[in-house]
């Protein structure tokens, strides 16, 4: 397998998914070309300054820029949906829209729901 996508649509904190889906694109850049989708309540985590001390979590929107070479696509819709368009977001990112979305996840040769 030379490509994968993991999709990430729930929120970055209160569960484990969205640790576990940054965690396993880490591990899967080795020889591969990675994309981390964030879609619906996923987009929460393209948010720039979040502060989890709180939650005793690590801020997991820092993982995204200790891997820099992960492709890190942004569902633009949800955004818009979330009120977070105009806020301030991550620099690495890419948004995209419905279109160019689904275009990358059919482009990976797998897609992982996390």
């Amino acid at each position: 397998m030379r490509s994968v996508f993991y999709l990430l649509d729930t929120a970055p904190y209160g569960s484990e998914k969205a640790f576990g889906a940054l965690n396993a694109a880490a591990v899967s850049l080795n020889g591969m070309n990675v994309t981390l989708g964030l879609y619906e309540d996923g987009v929460y985590l393209a948010v720039v300054d979040q502060d989890s001390r709180k939650l005793g979590v690590p801020n997991l929107s820092d993982i995204l820029y200790a891997y820099g070479e992960l492709k890190v696509l942004v569902h633009e819709p949800s955004l818009v949906e979330r009120g977070l368009f105009g806020e301030a977001l991550i620099e690495t990112l890419e948004l995209t829209d419905e279109k160019d979305f689904l275009e990358e996840m059919e482009k990976s040769e797998c897609v992982i729901l996390l």
